[in-house]
Order: C-alpha cells, then sequence, then structure tokens
C-alpha cells in the first residue's frame, strides 16, 4: 500500500500557493513524487505506517536492531518462520535473552512493527511544499509541460540572446542534492530498505 504524500495541496495554499481546480490532480502527483523522494533521502517512510520487515538474525547479539526509526510497537516475531514472544523493545531495538540465532547458520527474522511519525515535521511539509511548487512553476511555465524539461541555467543574456546550460547531472527539481540527502539520512537515521508495507 502506498504512503501519503507527506504535505498535501492545503499545506501549498497554506504557504501562499494558489492552486487551481484543474491542477489539483497533477499538484497531488507532484507531493507525492516529492515525498517519495524525501523518505528516499531519509530511508525511512517519515510518517507512521506499519511494515513487516525481514532481516538476519545476528549470531553474536541478544540486540536486534530494527529499521525505519522511531519504532512505536512491534505486533509480532518470528524467527525462521516460528512466532517467539520472548522479546522486549528497547530504543528501537528488540533484545531477547536467547539471542537471535538457532546455531544451524543464518536465521531469518521477520518483525511487524508500527514505525514514523505520528505527525510529519513541519520543516519536512515545507520541504516537500517548496519541491512540488517548483515543479508546478515550471509545469505552468510552457504549454504542454515543456516546462518541466530540465534546464539548469548557468547565465544568460539578452542582446542577441545567449543562453548556458551546466551539466549538474540534476534532471527535475524533485532530485534531491546530496547535501540535503545526507542531512535527512543523517535526521532519520535511514538506510535500511523496508521488505514491505501495509
Amino acid at each position: 500500500m502506498a504512503l501519503d504524500p507527506l504535505a498535501t495541496v492545503a499545506d501549498l495554499e497554506a504557504r501562499g500557493l494558489t492552486v487551481e481546480p484543474a491542477e489539483t490532480a497533477i499538484v497531488g502527483v507532484y507531493l507525492a513524487e516529492a515525498s517519495a523522494a524525501v523518505r528516499e533521502a531519509a530511508g525511512v517512510p517519515i510518517s507512521q505506517t506499519t511494515s513487516t520487515v525481514d532481516l538476519e538474525g545476528p549470531d553474536d547479539s541478544q540486540w536486534l536492531t530494527l529499521p525505519g526509526p522511531p519504532i512505536q510497537a512491534v505486533s509480532s516475531v518470528q524467527i525462521d518462520g516460528q512466532a517467539v514472544t520472548d522479546w522486549r523493545l528497547s530504543s528501537h531495538r528488540l533484545w531477547r535473552a536467547a539471542g537471535w540465532s538457532t546455531g544451524l547458520g543464518p536465521t531469518g527474522v521477520t518483525v511487524v512493527q508500527e514505525h514514523g511519525l505520528p505527525t510529519v515535521p513541519e520543516d519536512i511539509v515545507g520541504l516537500v511544499c517548496r519541491i512540488a511548487a517548483a515543479v508546478l512553476v515550471h509545469y505552468r511555465a510552457q504549454p504542454g509541460g515543456e516546462g518541466l524539461a530540465a534546464k539548469d541555467v548557468r547565465s544568460e543574456r539578452i542582446g542577441d540572446y545567449a543562453v548556458q546550460y551546466g551539466d549538474g547531472g540534476r534532471i527535475t527539481e524533485i532530485e534531491l542534492p546530496e547535501y540535503l540527502r545526507e542531512q535527512l539520512a543523517a535526521r532519520f537515521g535511514g538506510g535500511v530498505t523496508l521488505v514491505r508495507s501495509r
């Protein structure tokens, strides 16, 4: 199941951007794309959701670190398909006195967890809105969506019109710069891909 965007059309309008009724659907697409880019950079869903994650159980520790913090709750744990209940959630990790290994090689641990933030932080809502607004401005720039084409303008001259494009590698406004990707990953502690969300 797809997650709801991290910001809404109402959030955009609260920040001063007027969205025409005919643009509501396309703006919804831009908000979803911007949210996906922010989540991918953060490495976590950010907003609260329930996910099923498959992890390899460590053979030398009683602790199992869960992806996608903050972890709000864990509803079930299985080791190699067998349900276990002798675990405790602490600091976004599961602790189990018997450890996570069966002693027969690598073990698969399946965890159903509720994680993410109940309320999306305002700065993240603002970031998603700014990205979507930038794409909307380009969409509005030329009929037929030509304004969406990537243009990294480095210099422009008016007399005998000339324009110089850069080669920064960006395709759209939705591609986040590396510094921002690093900040989001550091802030949200992401980096592990979730296997299944529901």
